[in-house]
């Protein structure tokens, strides 16, 4: 017996599915020629595109809300902590816009247009405008609405689920910021006492 025995790395195995992978690419350039109007909605998309809009135009007006909200205390903010806190409120108004202009530009992507028609975005946003008279009201409303985005849009990645991964990873993105977000707010309130 020899003492030169080489050891077999162990082999990858493909994994195992009742379809291909990928398929071939005859068939992939055929359907691509399909619909070509429909743009990102190609034959593979396995969401309701109209349905992803409504619910993402949810979303839009959720962070215009936010957007306006952070705003308004970013310029009432007063008092001996307002400068920090002013600081974190645009901030976050900015990012909340970035936010709003991601969504936007994924509906279009889908065949849908952003509603940025004022007068509908507070019956269609999930968080509510309140104003909030005092520094810390006004920290523990933008907490209340980050907690609410946080809440829904959770569920939308939930509800997306492999029927349209890039929107999905788009809010998984935002639902990151937004949990970050509510930390930074909870932290300026303990600062607060």
């Amino acid at each position: 017996m020899s003492s030169n025995v080489v050891a077999r790395e162990p082999q990858a195995r493909a994994p195992q599915s009742d379809r291909p992978f990928l398929s071939d690419v005859k068939t992939l350039r055929q359907r691509a020629r399909q619909a070509i109007e429909e743009g990102a909605v190609t034959p593979g998309y396995d969401a309701d595109a109209k349905q992803v809009c409504k619910v993402l135009n949810e979303a839009l007006a959720t962070e215009i809300v936010c957007v306006l909200r952070y705003k308004r205390h970013y310029y009432m903010a007063d008092g001996i902590h307002a400068e920090s806190v002013k600081a974190e409120f645009k901030e976050h108004a900015a990012e909340e816009q970035a936010h709003a202009d991601q969504i936007a530009e994924r509906i279009v992507q889908l065949g849908g247009e952003p509603d940025f028609d004022p007068k509908n975005l507070a019956t269609r946003a999930h968080a509510e405008y309140v104003e909030g008279t005092t520094l810390t009201e006004m920290i523990k409303e933008d907490l209340i609405a980050e907690r609410i985005a946080i809440e829904s849009y959770r569920e939308i990645v939930a509800w997306l689920g492999k029927a349209d991964s890039t929107t999905r990873r788009i809010m998984e993105e935002i639902l990151a910021k937004e949990e970050e977000h509510a930390e930074d707010l909870v932290s300026l309130l303990r600062n607060m006492k």
